[in-house]
This record gives structure tokens, C-alpha cells and sequence, in this order.
């Protein structure tokens, strides 16, 4: 059999690859974890009612990762990126996640994730010139939590 490969950007090829990696991923995962697979999507809008940015990850199992937070610049520096943390960390609790991952680059939030809580894990360094860090926070019951 002869196999092709091309570069598409289709939604119903993309799809494909997601839908069937998941499929194939929850057969692994104890059945207790099987069904804990869903996308998060939260939207900041602003008094004017523009969208001004917004935090797009996915609970995976047993940690929520967040592949994308952003902020307009006339947004930023006023508790927007804490406040889409914070929420996104109580729906992590609420579907019993054990930790949160992230990736950032040394130009964009490092220290703003370190104030959240987040530890670096890993590193590469020369990543476009920056450095590219992976970071991770474990969500432990707080203690004195009813």
C-alpha cells in the first residue's frame, strides 16, 4: 500500500487526529479517568462587550493543561489573567484534577505563573532566542477546606 502525506488545515481533518488519539488514549487510562476528556474555552470580554482574550485549554484525565492564555495589552494589568487562572483552576478542582500544566516562553509569564503557584519542570533553552518553560502546579486540597 502507498501512503501520501500532506499539509491540511481542515477542521474535519483535524478532527480525525484528535478524536482518534483520544479514542486510543482512553482505552489506557483506568476507567475511573476513561470518560474525564473536555475542551475549556473561557472568553474575557470587556465593558464594551469586545472579546479582549480568553484561556483555551482541556481537562485530560486527571490535570487540566492550558495550551493558550492571552490578554490584550489595554486589558492587561488589571487582575483579567489572575481572575481566568482562578477559574480555570476551580473547574480543575471541580473535575477532581490533580494538577495543571502550561508551557510559556521567558518574554511572556514566567513570573506571573510563579506568583500563581506554578513550578518550571523543564526547560529548552535557544527556543527562538528565549527560553521555553514547561511549568506545573499540583492541586493538593487546601488545607482547612470543608
Amino acid at each position: 500500500m502507498e501512503y501520501t502525506i500532506k499539509e491540511q488545515n481542515s477542521a474535519e481533518s483535524k478532527a480525525f487526529v484528535r478524536n482518534r488519539l483520544i479514542a486510543f488514549n482512553k482505552d489506557h487510562f483506568p476507567a475511573e479517568l476513561s470518560e474525564r476528556y473536555r475542551e475549556v474555552n473561557l472568553i474575557l470580554i470587556d465593558g464594551d462587550g469586545r472579546t479582549c482574550g480568553g484561556l483555551i485549554g482541556e481537562i485530560c484525565w486527571n490535570w487540566l493543561e492550558i495550551h493558550i492564555l492571552y490578554i490584550e495589552e489595554y486589558a492587561r494589568k488589571h487582575g483579567c489573567g489572575r481572575k481566568l487562572m482562578q477559574e480555570a483552576e476551580r473547574l480543575a478542582r471541580a473535575a477532581q484534577c490533580d494538577f495543571i500544566k502550561l508551557d510559556t516562553l521567558s518574554f511572556q509569564a514566567l513570573d506571573f505563573y510563579k506568583k500563581l503557584g506554578f513550578e518550571v519542570y523543564g526547560q529548552i533553552d535557544n527556543a527562538g532566542g528565549y527560553t521555553h518553560y514547561y511549568m506545573k502546579k499540583d492541586l493538593e486540597a487546601k488545607e482547612g477546606a470543608k
